[in-house]
């Protein structure tokens, strides 16, 4: 039975002995309650890294930690920490109950903050309700993150991807890891260059963890190959199919430019607007766009051809065995080297020299489309934000969001 306001509170923010509530100031002016917590006189505390009990040396200076707000009232809880002189590690500050070392939050109210962070889709909105600074969110993100980080369990991994974001204007990319199967993203660096992917492959997965790959799937990146092969070099590198199926649309949009560029020059404007009728799959193209294909000459247009050897490719993907499809893309290949159509010429050749990364798909049946939907969170995580000003920001939100730690102090 709760006698007293001082009992009532201590029962509220969890207080056991010997810690108690000593005072409590309500200002209804500035719409503040502080509640001053202290430690009776002669009792003996932990010392915070053995846990001894030791005798009380002094008290540190008056700290004050935001807690959730009672009503309308912010509320702050008001200390000042002792300090234990342990024989073995000489005078420590004890650790309060009621938040982390270096938190100026308590545990309650960072859980709530990161459940805001978490459900807000605008950080500024969040910060609002939160009434704390951006540095401030930053921190508690910051600090979440870390215990996430630390208590990942060094589990198996099988699959996962490697891919690049810019996070600044310019050509400034950082480098992520994703777990495909758990659709979480693994650790983030700054860079796309051969040494930053080597780092992110060491840092985001142990030891255990990098002999359990059995394939990586990335584009037609030489660092990152490079680093999957010096670090992962029992995984099969894989690359990634949209990537491919993009590469060959590229290809055929060269030769629409090219054609309908020749094609005004002599009144003809039939490719004129026609750009996402060659590069939309035609399961999904809409009724006039596709009664728009069917009047194309596919056969005597230079895009006809071009566009008929990226969809032929297609058929590549649906191979059970590795003979088979190798036999299909004997045939292809010569089609394609064979069109007189320089940037389709050019694509096919990148496909053969890329070739065991391409049939590995038919292995592992895994793609970046993980990757690819991580990084439209990401896309919405920095419009929110409004940028990131250095990278160490930019990764962290990403983990926070994106990363499935756990993340509750």
């Amino acid at each position: 039975m709760i006698n007293t306001t001082t009992q009532h509170y201590e029962q509220m923010l969890g207080l056991t002995a010997p810690w108690t509530v000593s005072g409590i100031n309500l200002d209804t002016e500035n719409l503040r309650l502080s509640i001053s917590i202290s430690v009776p006189r002669g009792v003996k505390l932990p010392c915070p890294v053995c846990g001894k009990l030791c005798s009380k040396e002094d008290y540190r200076e008056e700290r004050t930690w935001r807690h959730l707000d009672a009503m309308q009232f912010e509320t702050i809880i008001v200390c000042r920490s002792p300090r234990v002189n342990c024989p073995k590690h000489g005078i420590k500050t004890v650790k309060v109950p009621w938040a982390d070392n270096y938190s100026r939050f308590t545990y309650l109210f960072e859980k709530f903050a990161i459940d805001v962070l978490e459900a807000s889709k605008n950080i500024t909105a969040a910060i609002k309700l939160l009434d704390i600074s951006w540095r401030q969110t930053h921190n508690i993100q910051k600090r979440a993150v870390e215990r996430g980080m630390i208590r990942r369990k060094d589990e198996t991994i099988t699959h996962v991807g490697i891919d690049e974001k810019s996070f600044l204007k310019g050509h400034s990319y950082a480098s992520i890891l994703n777990d495909l199967d758990k659709r979480r993203v693994l650790d983030v660096v700054e860079g796309r260059t051969i040494e930053s992917a080597k780092s992110l492959l060491n840092t985001g997965l142990s030891k255990k963890q990098k002999a359990g790959i059995e394939a990586i799937a990335m584009d037609m990146w030489d660092a990152f190959m490079n680093a999957s092969g010096e670090i992962l070099p029992q995984a099969d590198i894989v690359h990634d199919k949209y990537h491919v199926v993009g590469y060959l649309g590229k290809a055929v949009d060269k030769v629409r430019k090219k054609e309908n560029k020749a094609m005004l020059k002599t009144g003809d404007d039939t490719l004129k607007g026609s750009k996402y009728i060659w590069l939309t799959n035609p399961e999904n193209l809409s009724k006039d766009a596709k009664k728009t294909f069917r009047e194309f000459a596919l056969t005597e247009l230079k895009v006809g051809r071009a566009w008929s050897i990226k969809e032929t490719f297609r058929h590549f993907w649906f191979y059970k065995y590795k003979g088979s499809a190798e036999s299909f893309f004997r045939r292809w290949y010569f089609w394609a080297t064979h069109s007189r159509l320089k940037p389709i010429i050019e694509s096919a050749k990148t496909i053969k020299r890329h070739f065991e990364g391409i049939i590995a798909y038919l292995k592992h049946h895994i793609t970046n489309a993980v990757s690819e939907g991580i990084n439209s969170k990401i896309q919405s995580i920095k419009a929110n934000a409004r940028g990131f000003r250095n990278f160490q920001n930019y990764r962290i939100a990403i983990l926070f969001h994106c990363g499935k730690l756990s993340l509750y102090p």
